[in-house]
């Protein structure tokens, strides 16, 4: 039964990584091939659909985050803050990259990578270029704000969940102390980036290099009183979700629901706003049901824990205990190996029940996965569009991006480990 598995999660793993199959396909033909490979083909159904079932409050809750936040975008609910921030940098360099930080990250809310970028990077390249500041410096802080993100509706949180048959605040709530480090890290590299630039531009004028030009002053959006309602709906949801008062799903199916009344008036808008996020919903939410069943075949089937079982007589009793502490450290680079799917479904099953042989509980291996696999490591790579997208918006080689950022995001996610180990996640 382990070989079984091994061979079902190598396949699944080079599916996907091979780009020969779609996500979906592997996720699902892989382990019914498996199943019935090892004579459990008349349970298999009933596998799926227990899979299915268990994620089925995930795969809602995420559904109507992105039309939640969706929604708040078309209504306006970003564009003031996105004028002030323009407005508050002026031409000092630490300023610039402490703002393009925060504007990334409040950009991130809505867990979307690329739409952070989109809106980041386009708005500050112009500045970056007035300045002659290193692009480097604009792609490495805005991949640093959306990295150090693992809010209950991002897709990293979202799959761990998943894959652990973990309420998504459940992961995240403990781990609030830890992000809120890892932005204070986030905030000081910037800073510091930024100030590294004020001293390289000082040298380059010293030396009678030209002066740039002056910087136009970006108008801020106007703000109505449908835009504070909108505010105040947006904070209400969040506080809502993270605090537990009521499931995810509910919290986030009523908040879209207002929100649709309350920016879109006529049915038909409300349906054309549904439509314009309908896509990115239903593909991540169609992957989260082809996950279901793939954890239902492998842990109905015995699969999971067989691998588990095998992988845990060969660990020495030591070590098993720190399994999330190690996880934690190499999740970063871990991202340039696995896209987020084959990790979280394929990967993270089967470390967490290893370490649960050890008396670990399956949050604290999501937790420390959480810490680098698609957080901090998903701008920086190759598997992932986003990476490509950043470095193409700040008009650098990829490589160029990489070799920059890759360690001050490894930097995020060690300050984050040193910080979960103090208050307690998990133990070295």
């Amino acid at each position: 039964m382990a070989l079984a598995g091994i061979v079902v999660l190598l396949c699944v793993l080079a599916a996907i990584l091979s780009n020969r199959f779609s996500p979906i396909a592997a996720l699902v033909l892989i382990p019914i091939l498996g199943a019935i490979a090892v004579g459990e083909s008349a349970q298999t159904p009933s596998y799926i659909v227990d899979g299915i079932v268990k994620l089925a409050p995930i795969a809602g809750m995420f559904l109507f985050a992105i039309l939640f936040f969706g929604v708040m975008t078309d209504a306006g609910l970003l564009q003031p803050f996105v004028g002030w921030i323009l407005r508050l940098v002026g031409e000092r360099p630490s300023r610039i990259t402490v703002g393009t930080a925060f504007l990334a990250l409040l950009i991130h809310l809505d867990g979307s990578g690329a739409v952070c970028f989109l809106v980041t990077i386009p708005a500050l390249r112009p500045l970056y270029d007035r300045l002659g500041m290193d692009r480097r410096v604009l792609a490495c802080t805005a991949s640093m704000a959306a990295g150090v993100n693992f809010l209950p509706w991002t897709g990293p949180t979202i799959r761990a969940g998943a894959a652990l048959h973990l309420s998504p605040a459940e992961i995240f709530r403990p781990m609030i102390a830890v992000q809120v480090v890892g932005l204070v890290f986030v905030f000081a590299a910037s800073w510091y980036l930024g100030r590294r630039e004020e001293r390289r531009l000082t040298g380059l004028r010293g030396s009678g290099a030209a002066t740039p030009d002056p910087v136009a002053v970006q108008p801020v959006a106007s703000i109505n009183m449908r835009w504070w309602l909108n505010l105040a709906i947006t904070l209400t949801v969040v506080g809502l979700m993270i605090g537990g008062a009521a499931e995810p799903v509910v919290v986030f199916m009523v908040g879209t629901t207002i929100a649709l009344i309350v920016n879109f008036r006529s049915s038909a808008e409300q349906r054309a706003r549904i439509d314009a996020h309908a896509h990115a919903a239903i593909t991540m939410v169609s992957i989260l049901f082809a996950a279901g069943a793939f954890t239902g075949i492998m842990n109905g089937s015995g699969m999971i824990q067989a691998m588990a079982s095998g992988m845990a007589a060969h660990i020495p009793t030591a070590l098993g205990p720190r399994i999330p502490a190690l996880l934690a450290v190499t999740s970063m680079p871990l991202s340039l190996i696995f896209d987020p799917d084959s990790f979280y479904f394929g990967v993270l099953p089967v470390l967490s029940s290893t370490a649960g042989q050890f008396g670990v509980a399956p949050v604290q291996v999501a937790q420390a996965a959480l810490l680098g696999q698609m957080t901090t490591g998903f701008p920086i790579s190759p598997l992932t569009p986003a990476t490509f997208l950043v470095a193409g918006l700040s008009g650098i080689e990829l490589g160029a991006h990489q070799r920059f950022a890759i360690p001050w995001l490894w930097g995020a996610t060690l300050v984050m480990t040193f910080a979960a180990l103090t208050f307690g996640l998990f133990t070295l």
